[in-house]
């Protein structure tokens, strides 16, 4: 019997702490409608006590939940994510240890808030191999750890949070029907964060770089607004689709006006792209994970309908790719 990859759960976990734009004021040059009629921003939630690979344990926990699996059913589990707890070991290898899922290969990967498309198109791969047959796709940031928070350009946008699927094989139809993933290097410094040094008995340290995140904001839009609308078209053109032909389109969560400004120039309908950036902020590779767990949740989407649905993630990379799915 022929198996093929497949969504079969979703499942997402937030911190207890929300901080709203009315918060921000009392230390930061702000205010509630300069943040939301810039970004469409409203609130955010901010982890205190739980680093990236509690997060992402939580969603673990509940994906494997909702199966009805043993964490001994897991093959492998993959984990996106530019806030790691530790250089080494992965995030991804934390999660193994923390939900004792001794049969599974573990790794991260770092392609920033693309990193969830990146790394549920390793899962599919892994699965259309033969050799596994269950495995975790977690989206995962502590996104406070790299803020300036005396910086309104950066801080105001970001949260933390992290989202995930449990892919299976699964005997049927193939739900992933195409891809296509890009980068380019000679872009990266748009949007950079955590610089390591050589640090040696042979170097003399003289510079000192700052561990916050930078962004280039009018390169990072018209990035957005060039390669990734391209990179849509593209997809849509290659499997004969209309853009009025998709159910939804699952943006990264990164700006309202990003999204809109995609929506004009690829013509998809502002109805077919859900956002909830107000309620989360842009928490990067975790942004498309838990949007599509709230589409789920809300009954936007449903696992198993064969609905027509792009995701589409870009960023630090630069980075970014759209997955085709028959939900």
């Amino acid at each position: 019997m022929t198996t093929y990859p497949r969504i079969t759960q979703t499942a997402k976990y937030l911190p207890d702490k929300c901080v709203t734009n009315q918060d921000l004021p009392s230390w930061l040059e702000t205010s509630d409608e300069w943040i939301l009629s810039r970004t469409g921003i409203g609130q955010r939630f901010i982890a205190e006590t739980e680093n990236t690979h509690e997060l992402c344990t939580k969603v673990a926990q509940k994906l494997l939940k909702k199966a009805n699996l043993s964490p001994l059913d897991l093959d492998f589990i993959i984990v996106a994510t530019m806030t790691g707890d530790f250089g080494m070991p992965s995030t991804a290898c934390l999660v193994q240890g923390e939900i004792k899922a001794t049969q599974a290969m573990c790794f991260d990967i770092n392609s920033a808030c693309s990193g969830f498309v990146y790394g549920l198109s390793l899962g599919e791969k892994l699965i259309q191999s033969g050799s596994y047959q269950k495995g975790l796709v977690i989206g995962g940031e502590v996104m406070s750890k790299l803020l300036d928070w005396q910086d309104r350009r950066t801080s105001v946008l970001f949260g933390d949070g992290a989202a995930g699927v449990l892919l299976e094989a699964v005997a049927g139809k193939s739900q992933f029907l195409a891809e296509k993933l890009g980068s380019d290097g000679s872009r990266g410094q748009a949007l950079q964060a955590r610089p390591f040094l050589i640090n040696n008995p042979w170097v003399k340290q003289e510079e000192r770089l700052s561990p916050y995140l930078t962004m280039d904001g009018r390169q990072v839009f018209q990035f957005t607004l060039n390669t990734v609308t391209e990179n849509i078209s593209t997809i849509l053109k290659d499997n004969h689709l209309l853009p009025t032909d998709l159910d939804a389109c699952l943006l990264h969560q990164a700006n309202l006006r990003i999204v809109e400004g995609i929506s004009h120039k690829t013509e998809i309908p502002l109805a077919k792209l859900p956002v909830n950036m107000e309620r989360y902020g842009n928490t990067s590779a975790a942004s498309i994970p838990i949007l599509l767990d709230d589409c789920v949740e809300q009954g936007i989407l449903k696992l198993g309908s064969e609905q027509k649905v792009l995701l589409t993630g870009f960023g630090g990379g630069l980075t970014w790719g759209s997955i085709l799915l028959s939900l």
